[in-house]
């Protein structure tokens, strides 16, 4: 089942088409890559789910049923421009955001403690949002925006500013809330996360929907249908990339019958950011 359904969204700024006829349906339940270059549209389809701005055509429908105000509190959204208070007190700050997405006072404060002993940061209530360095301010911004537990969580680009140990960190916590249940779109220039997170992903260029599908699907559709074959003979170690069969009985008995050791036969598929290269490219030319 689809958490979002885009249905033929646009939106114009003046003479300015951010979005022309964007369809796509976010499963629930799912990491979903939204990819693109810098001004493809991806803010502002972000936003137009959000409902922080209107499409000027189309629709979005949550959970099968056209978009309302009252969804966005089941909606949770750490946009990549990071907003927080800078003279508040980090605890005070967590706990009007998470206030305004509907939580008891009681509710609120229990939740966050236990996020903030979950990121090793307890220590940081009473300081000033100012104090904190960029990371810690991340740190941040990602519980209050998973706090509530929404159905949808929306980051775009949730690793900026982190180092590799909290990167990782943040990476674990976006797989346990997508094993939980929560839906989760990812928008990233990073592609080596959109292969090691995403089921599925849509890239956006010039305001038009390029590609959707599965991450795996995808990478299948652009291959160039050859495979890798590791053996080892009393040479060494070799590798070889062939052309694929149709099962590739007949490639490995070839070289068994040679009596090599086999170690790996694995088919190449090129990675997302070939893929996204080559379809951005593609559309500019």
């Amino acid at each position: 089942m689809a958490i979002i359904e885009c249905k033929n969204v646009c939106k114009n700024f003046g003479e300015k088409v951010a979005l022309d006829h964007v369809s796509l349906e976010i499963p629930e339940g799912k990491i979903f890559g939204l990819l693109g270059p810098n001004g493809a549209g991806k803010t502002t389809l972000i936003r137009i789910i959000n409902r922080i701005t209107i499409p000027s055509d189309g629709e979005v429908w949550f959970d099968g049923r056209p978009i309302t105000q009252s969804d966005v509190e089941k909606i949770g959204y750490m946009p990549e421009e990071r907003g927080l208070y800078r003279k508040m007190k980090v605890g005070e700050q967590a706990m009007y955001l998470a206030r305004l997405k509907g939580m008891s006072n009681h509710d609120a404060q229990q939740a966050l403690k236990e996020w903030f002993v979950r990121f090793g940061i307890q220590d940081w209530w009473e300081k000033k949002v100012e104090e904190l360095s960029k990371g810690m301010a991340q740190k941040l911004q990602f519980i209050t925006t998973v706090v509530h537990k929404p159905a949808l969580m929306i980051l775009d680009e949730p690793f900026s500013g982190f180092d590799p140990v909290n990167a990782e960190i943040i990476r674990q916590e976006i797989l346990r809330l997508r094993d939980e249940g929560a839906t989760i779109i990812l928008s990233t220039h990073n592609m080596e996360s959109v292969e090691e997170l995403c089921d599925n992903i849509a890239l956006i260029n010039k305001a038009h929907l390029v590609i959707t599908g599965g991450v795996g699907e995808i990478r299948r559709k652009y291959g160039n249908n050859n495979v890798e074959l590791v053996w080892t003979d009393a040479d060494g170690r070799h590798t070889e990339v062939l052309p694929r069969e149709t099962d590739g009985t007949s490639t490995l008995r070839m070289f068994l019958d040679k009596g090599v050791q086999v170690n790996s036969y694995k088919e190449l598929m090129p990675r997302m950011n070939d893929i996204f290269i080559k379809l951005v490219t593609e559309g500019e030319e």
